[in-house]
């Protein structure tokens, strides 16, 4: 150490028991080198020992953080409080007085609507039902129409195949003749 003086080992002996016994060799616990190290220890501890000091530090820290995020919290707290009392003193009774008062026109208005598309359906639906009914009398009367179409068709298709069945019986006679008058030639 330094210090200015010199130090000097401690001996050990044994003693009469048996057990180690240090032996101070600067003297009793009142001498002067003895107050001169005792004093450099504390002034080693002090400047080199951090410990307490970052200790006494650490909890004043935490303790006034503590105190700030408890202000802090508190003052949230009431304004938050503040805040729920005005709301329930003005600005919920001004709410309720205009919904009441607008809620009433709203209300007729929504009604008067609801009577108007309940007109307006209606009428759609008995729209739809004339014209579904004239569809369906439409739809009668195109079938009737066409059965009365297929029935002429049939009736004409008879009507051309017996003049056809006709004028293939003419065309036979006409070329049986022929060939008669042609037998009769050529024997010429």
């Amino acid at each position: 150490m330094s210090g200015g003086g010199t130090e000097t080992p401690v001996a050990c002996e044994a003693a009469p028991g048996g057990g180690v016994k240090k032996r101070d060799s600067l003297g009793t616990a009142g001498s002067p080198a003895h107050l001169i190290i005792k004093d450099l220890g504390e002034i080693h501890s002090r400047l080199l020992d951090h410990r307490p000091v970052i200790q006494g530090e650490t909890r004043y820290f935490v303790k006034e953080f503590e105190e700030k995020r408890g202000l802090r919290e508190m003052r949230v707290l009431e304004n938050l409080k503040k805040m729920i009392h005005e709301t329930n003193e003005h600005i919920l009774p001004k709410c309720r007085a205009a919904m009441q008062n607008n809620l009433d026109p709203v209300l007729q208005r929504l009604q008067a609507t609801n009577h108007s598309v309940c007109r307006l359906q209606q009428r759609e639906q008995e729209q739809k039902k004339i014209h579904t009914e004239r569809l369906l009398a439409s739809e009668g009367q195109h079938a009737t129409q066409w059965k009365e179409f297929m029935r002429e068709q049939h009736d004409k298709r008879a009507e051309v195949d017996e003049e056809h069945r006709r004028a293939m019986e003419r065309l036979k006679g006409q070329y049986a003749e022929m060939e008669k008058d042609l037998a009769r030639f050529s024997t010429f």
